[in-house]
């Protein structure tokens, strides 16, 4: 993935998980990821798995197509 289409991503997973009314830390926990991860990955600053996707995407309650709808970018 690109710097943008990370940091396109690490948007839409900040974005759901304020709409959730989750702290980082909070979804951190869920998630199983350390805290700071989360922020880097809401950063765009990590290139992120599919595994860590799927742990974050179970952790928000919704379907990865939620988070990587309009991937990539053009």
């Amino acid at each position: 993935m690109t710097n943008e289409n990370l940091k396109y991503l690490g948007k839409r997973i900040r974005s759901i998980r304020k709409e959730q009314g989750l702290t980082q830390e909070e979804l951190a926990d869920i998630a199983g990821i350390d805290r700071s991860y989360i922020g880097s990955l809401e950063r765009g600053e990590r290139n992120i798995t599919i595994n860590v996707l799927c742990q974050v995407s179970r952790a928000l309650k919704c379907d990865i197509s939620n988070l990587t709808s309009g991937l990539p970018l053009e």
